[in-house]
């Protein structure tokens, strides 16, 4: 009696590792990459036949020409992917407040002569650590540094911003977003009349 039962199990488990463990991931795959072959291959955006990154990681960019994303919560390499966490600082925690005055003070000392309000999404990351998205309002702050370093107008770098600008899910979900990673590379791709 037990070596029957023992064999009904070791049949289940066999035929579970192989509609589980083979069956199900090779359809899921296959269906990801006939429907979403963009999302299943990481939506990667490629630039002169290299990958330049990807449209759901955030980079780092550093240099006065580039817009500036949400600081990443992952350490010791930023936006690694692998170590996805938020910094689980609370709003008391004087550890955000110093982090989050060095950052102000960091975006005050590149453009000096801007006194709007700097947006919180570039002085705090985001949940994930790995956020490639500012709100608009981010990227109108960044503005005038972009257009000074790169020895162009305002208003031309503003309606790059404009045109990188995604609206809300259906219209009505979330806010509105500019990927940092997609403008900076529309803003070098364009040839500027100087």
């Amino acid at each position: 009696m037990y070596l029957e039962q023992l064999i009904i199990s070791a049949r289940a488990v066999v035929v579970f590792t192989v509609l589980t463990g083979l069956a199900y991931p090779v359809l899921m795959t296959g269906a990801a990459q006939a429907l979403f072959r963009e999302q299943a291959n990481g939506s990667l955006i490629v630039k002169n036949g290299k990958v330049a990154g990807s449209r759901l990681i955030g980079q780092p960019f550093d240099d006065p020409k580039f817009f500036w994303g949400r600081l990443s919560a992952t350490g010791p390499v930023a936006y690694n992917g692998a170590a996805s966490s938020g910094s689980n600082l609370g709003p008391l925690n004087p550890m955000l407040r110093k982090a989050v005055q060095d950052r102000i003070a960091a975006l005050r000392s590149t453009d000096p002569g801007n006194p709007a309000p700097v947006p919180v999404d570039l002085v705090t990351s985001s949940g994930s650590g790995l956020d490639p998205h500012i709100s608009p309002a981010a990227a109108l702050y960044q503005s005038p540094r972009v257009a000074r370093a790169r020895g162009i107008s305002e208003d031309s770098v503003r309606e790059t911003v404009d045109r990188h600008t995604q609206g809300r899910f259906l219209g009505v979900l979330g806010e509105p977003t500019v990927n940092v990673l997609e403008l900076n590379l529309a803003l070098e791709a364009i040839k500027w009349d100087r």
